[in-house]
């Protein structure tokens, strides 16, 4: 099995490389962010991708975002995903990409080696892995679906519910006022809030995004 590790920790890089390595795959490329993922999914087309969720440069959703990139480029693309924490924005984008070739781990798992090759495998089959703190994420999300909402939309939501126009949003986060209203409205339709006469969606966002988990603990 061909292979292309990305992870901004070179530690774990290493340690990848050398359990894949023993395990009988090659891994033709080990790299470090988003970017020199894409342009080495791209060159050398690998079984699978394994890719850390958080990478720079906000290590947050990159590693997630780089693998909805690749699914877009090839949607057969095999991804194996690895966390240190369940983050779950655009896994629907990432799911609704391909059919199946698609795992997601957290990064305890990979200490049980059999447990982890055998999640490669899986995938390069065509079959889906997820870990099962994913699995109660991803049911929790359904019942929220304030948590449907990608890192830049909760940021737009939070600023809104501190009672900012779009125009002071737009400054704080440093985008145009057209991007902020990009966020607003695919807060509304994430969130089922239709343009009905006589209901203020703004307010009705603001006030799911208070009740939620989110904004306690």
């Amino acid at each position: 099995m061909r292979l292309v590790i990305a992870d901004d920790s070179a530690l774990l890089r290493e340690g990848l490389q050398a359990l894949c390595t023993e395990a009988g795959h090659e891994v033709v490329a080990a790299v470090g962010d988003g970017p020199a993922l894409i342009d080495a999914a791209a060159r050398h087309r690998p079984d699978v991708a394994v890719i850390d969720i958080r990478m720079p440069p906000s290590h947050t959703d990159e590693g997630l975002r780089a693998a909805l990139t690749l699914r877009r480029q090839r949607p057969g693309a095999a991804i194996l995903l690895l966390s240190q924490y369940v983050e779950v924005a655009y896994f629907d984008d990432l799911a609704a990409t391909g059919t199946g070739a698609l795992g997601y781990l957290l990064k305890d798992r990979v200490s049980e080696i059999d447990e982890f090759l055998a999640a490669l495998e899986t995938v390069a089959s065509g079959g889906s892995v997820l870990d099962p703190d994913v699995v109660q994420q991803l049911l929790r999300r359904r019942r929220d679906p304030i948590t449907t909402l990608t890192p830049r939309e909760r940021d737009v939501l939070a600023l809104m519910a501190q009672g900012h126009s779009n125009a002071r949003i737009a400054a704080e986060l440093v985008v145009t006022e057209g991007a902020v209203e990009k966020h607003t409205q695919r807060i509304f339709a994430k969130l089922n809030l239709g343009p009905e006469p006589g209901s203020h969606r703004r307010v009705t966002a603001v006030l799911s995004y208070l009740g939620s988990d989110l904004t306690h603990g």
